[in-house]
């Protein structure tokens, strides 16, 4: 098959992943035409001879995605996907329709599929052998298509709710400090001066394992960028929250001479011990308050993600992770961003079953919501929680 053009299939949630694949076919066969779009009507302005419609999705899309698929292959379109829900489920998502599907990492095998070679699975393997991240560009700026760098790839943890190490790998890989630097003086040149990030664990960058932080790394980066001419450094915020072991007082006073953000984003996840050994997550609550201790030290305000609505939880961890939030409220002046747990396909807790909010959880969260504590997208989460519960149930792998 020869390509013509590539039609990626743009929503909120994907956009990071699109302009990482658009980079890579950009600097490999110029000669492609490269659209998104975001309506799945617009798709049909293009002729199905040489169009490849790409979807990159989450599981809570799949009733979409399906709908779409289904409309478009009808049509006579060549259909390829990615991301998070078909890394989990890649045989559930071809039994959909679509040709080819990619697992894990997908620069390399973008490539492959544009140079004809078609495994016989159909299945492009991303996950067994990863990419290096500086073989790839990390934006595209001649489609005018930038982002937030992602500078590490990969968590050596294993928390039970999340996609991530199933989708990224395990082993943390870090794009070259040169590398970032290089293209965020691109982005400077065409007026992009503000600098974020895309990394499981920001404070982690540089560091072998995946955790304990390397500062004297982190102070190269950020002096190289403001060097360069960046003027607004966001270290430590979505998309590039920290776990709370990696907060140091060296990291601190690090990034303290550079970053414009007061807030730092910590995964905390429970104020129960209890659940946070279910869920995997690899810390206490000791390490948690004491990072908080640290940034509110140093001057910074805490954003703290808690998981709320787990099946297993009890109304003794209901009440504890109550008491522990309205303790680091008081105590260091924290701020919660609230999550209903979500049953992802591909994780260890896939079949837990939908998260789900009790009137305890309403009211405590409605309080904090109205004092000024709490933010976040825990209501729509108990909705999409029950969508993607139906999509384990009705897995058909």
């Amino acid at each position: 098959m020869e390509i013509k053009r590539f039609i990626f299939r743009y929503t909120p949630t994907n956009r990071y992943s699109i302009t990482a694949l658009v980079a890579s076919v950009f600097s490999y066969k110029k000669d492609i035409e490269l659209i998104e779009v975001r309506n799945v009507n617009d798709i049909l302005n293009f002729e199905t001879k040489g169009t490849v419609v790409l979807f990159s999705f989450m599981s809570f899309d799949l009733e979409t995605v399906k709908k779409e698929a289904s409309f478009l292959k009808d049509k006579g379109y060549v259909l390829i996907a990615g991301g998070p829900h078909v890394s989990a489920l890649p045989y559930q998502v071809l039994n959909l329709g679509f040709d080819y599907v990619f697992t894990g990492d997908g620069e390399e095998n973008i490539r492959k599929f544009i140079d004809g070679i078609f495994p016989e699975n159909k299945i492009y393997d991303g996950t067994t052998n990863r990419v290096n991240l500086s073989n790839y560009p990390p934006f595209c700026p001649e489609k005018n298509l930038y982002m937030p760098i992602e500078i590490s790839r990969g968590c050596p943890f294993s928390c039970g709710y999340c996609q991530t190490p199933r989708l990224a790998g395990k082993i943390v890989r870090h794009r070259p400090l040169e590398q970032i630097i290089e293209y965020s003086k691109i982005g400077v040149k065409n007026g992009r001066k503000i600098a974020r990030f895309i990394s499981p664990n920001s404070f982690s960058y540089g560091s072998k394992n995946g955790v304990t932080p390397e500062p004297k790394i982190i102070d190269e980066l950020l002096f190289g960028l403001k060097k360069i001419g960046v003027k607004e450094i966001y270290f430590g915020t979505f998309p590039s929250d920290v776990r709370p072991e990696s907060i140091t007082e060296e990291m601190l006073l690090t990034i303290k001479k550079y970053v414009n953000n007061k807030y730092i984003v910590v995964g905390a996840q429970s104020g129960s011990e209890r659940i946070l050994k279910i869920i995997r997550r690899g810390h206490s609550l000791e390490q948690i308050e004491n990072a908080l201790y640290l940034l509110k030290k140093h001057g910074f305000i805490p954003r703290v993600d808690f998981i709320f609505g787990f099946p297993f939880e009890t109304d003794e961890d209901i009440e504890k992770t109550f008491n522990f939030i309205e303790k680091i409220v008081k105590k260091y002046n924290a701020k919660v961003h609230a999550h209903t747990f979500m049953p992802l396909p591909g994780t260890p807790l896939a079949n837990a079953g939908p998260g789900k909010l009790t009137e305890k959880h309403y009211k405590f969260l409605g309080l904090l919501t109205a004092k000024g504590y709490l933010d976040g997208y825990w209501l729509n989460q108990e909705k999409l929680a029950r969508r993607v519960a139906n999509v384990n149930s009705s897995n058909t792998i």
